[in-house]
């Protein structure tokens, strides 16, 4: 096997020689369970593999779908996501497995990836970055606590102590003094939670718990992941129940210093499951929203506010569509459809939408036909809009 540092300037060679249009997404890989390999029909033993792979995703480019880098990790770790700072010269990856929290440094190239000594961090979620680019914060489902880290050197800072609470998804507004953290499963995905816990910013202290359902409790609606919507001078975080299937806005009140809940979207009605990533336009008055059952893309229009999301279409994936690498011009989104080798949400593919058509324009099965499931998805720095992350 050719070595990290070997394979990277091969790939930079290429690149450096290249006339034509691309547009690159850097993707964590995991092999599929020996039931998917089986299902496909491939040959031979497939040994377990992990890796972060760099793939050609423009449909309008000649190596479109072509693996242009393979990089090599721990079978061992199952390397969970990958979350940018806000400048985007650092990736950061999240591991359900050790280390918790690895970070690249995405000026150096070639690409290295670092650990970060994060304790007693068990099942690492989600890396989420305050306003100023001061501050990231790394969500422990299994341990019930939050990291709080120093961009500029990653030196870990603080930490929130949840019990009773799994925290996967977290939103921060400093401007208010809060911290939300979504409590969204037990490790072994028997006990869905219903609720978000309020954090103070400045000091890390837990203040309560907003519960984001109707269900008498225990609802088992799953609270997964919380983003704040863009462009609102009173603050408004959007909720995604994965297992409710609902979407929720918290509205900040002022007066009693504290968020109003309210449902403002049931996917149920539409058949659709296990909700899961949000992103926005610059505008702010689009939402995409991710279902992994089935696979699906769905676009909302929020032009009569963050409270009346209204669809305008959703759009087939594949099973388990899950994170979105959406252009800086917002005309291509692409979704990850891969789900934690679950049944059902290992489709494997890279559906390339068309945003501004509102359509489906191709798919990336370079991984899938390889018997591998993309874990999450971004697109290198050059080509990536945040999208309200």
């Amino acid at each position: 096997m050719k070595t990290l540092t070997a394979v990277l300037t091969s790939a930079a060679i290429a690149w450096s020689g290249s006339a034509y249009a691309e547009i690159l997404a850097m993707v964590n890989y995991e092999s599929k369970t020996p039931d998917q390999v089986k299902a496909l029909k491939l040959t031979g033993e497939q040994e377990r593999r992990e890796g972060i792979a760099i793939l050609d995703v423009d449909p309008e480019s000649p190596n479109f779908g072509k693996l242009l880098v393979d990089i090599p990790t721990d079978p061992a770790s199952v390397a969970h996501h990958i979350f940018y700072d806000r400048s985007q010269t650092k990736a950061y990856v999240t591991a359900l497995g050790a280390p918790a929290l690895q970070v690249m440094d995405l000026t150096d190239f070639p690409y290295r990836l670092r650990t970060i000594d994060v304790p007693n961090c068990l099942m690492a979620e989600d890396v989420i970055i305050d306003e100023a680019n001061e501050f990231w914060y790394l969500t422990c489902l299994n341990s019930n606590n939050v990291w709080q880290g120093r961009v500029a050197d990653d030196a870990v800072t603080g930490e929130i102590k949840l019990p009773g609470i799994y925290p996967h998804g977290l939103g921060v507004n400093t401007d208010i003094d809060r911290i939300l953290v979504t409590s969204t499963i037990t490790a072994d995905m028997k006990s869905p939670q219903e609720v978000v816990a309020v954090v103070k910013a400045s000091t890390l202290e837990p203040l309560g718990e907003i519960k984001v359902s109707l269900k008498e409790s225990p609802s088992g609606e799953a609270p997964v992941e919380i983003l704040p919507a863009p462009g609102h001078e009173t603050p408004v975080f959007y909720v995604t129940n994965m297992f409710g299937a609902t979407l929720w806005a918290l509205t900040w009140d002022p007066a009693k210093e504290d968020f109003d809940a309210s449902q403002v979207y049931d996917f149920n009605e539409l058949g659709a499951g296990v909700l899961l990533e949000m992103y926005f336009n610059t505008a702010g008055d689009r939402l995409y929203v991710t279902t992994g059952v089935p696979g699906h893309l769905h676009i909302f229009d929020l032009s009569e506010g963050p409270l009346a999301p209204k669809l305008i279409k959703s759009l087939p994936a594949g099973e388990g569509a899950h994170h979105v690498g959406i252009t800086k011009d917002e005309r291509y989104g692409f979704v990850q459809n891969a789900l934690l080798n679950l049944p059902g949400m290992s489709d494997g593919s890279i559906t390339v939408i068309d945003l501004k058509a509102g359509e489906v324009v191709g798919s990336v099965d370079t991984l899938k036909d390889m018997g591998l499931n993309p874990n999450s998805l971004v697109l290198l720095p050059q080509w990536n809009h945040l999208a309200g992350h």
